[in-house]
């Protein structure tokens, strides 16, 4: 069963309420910025888990200490559904860094 794309208008209502996450390309997107790269990779791995646990595969890069990511839903077509902002509150709470 696909996902359900959530309206442009309450997109930019959710995003507002997630501290440095922006809405832009049909995706929700974020870069956290830590101390160094074993934060990073920490955080990666532990929002990793949290992420298959949802089955849900987000589009992140790491570089040193940055770890950008992208989330819309696969099977909504790449938009942006209600499962990407459970995700995206997942991954503040297990970020130290804002």
């Amino acid at each position: 069963m696909a996902s359900k794309p959530l309206s442009d208008s309450r997109i930019k209502n959710d995003v507002a309420e997630l501290p440095g996450w922006k809405y832009r390309r049909n995706a929700l997107e974020k870069t956290f910025i830590f101390g160094n790269f074993r934060e990073a990779l920490s955080f990666m791995v532990r929002s990793g888990f949290e992420a298959e646990a949802m089955d849900h595969h987000p589009n992140w890069t790491n570089v040193y200490n940055r770890v950008s990511v992208r989330l819309n839903t696969h099977d909504a077509g790449g938009k942006v559904t209600e499962k990407d902002f459970i995700l995206a509150r997942k991954f503040q709470e297990l970020s130290w860094v804002g």
